[in-house]
């Protein structure tokens, strides 16, 4: 699932045992199709939720 936030910032959440370079992908391939320059990945299955955190980039 992913939101949307202000135009600016691209949610995506997961419920995974750990990230993996795929996620990190899709979220990238979101970033692009809708020219937002931030994405954070949350993966809600961690002990803590700040180990769940990715922030990822889209260098226009």
């Amino acid at each position: 699932m992913h939101l949307l936030v202000d135009n600016l910032v691209i949610v995506e959440l997961k419920a995974v045992d750990r990230l993996l370079p795929i996620h990190e992908a899709q979220l990238l391939t979101y970033l692009k199709l809708t020219q937002c320059k931030l994405g954070l990945l949350l993966n809600f299955n961690v002990i803590l939720l700040k180990n769940g955190i990715q922030r990822v980039a889209n260098n226009l």
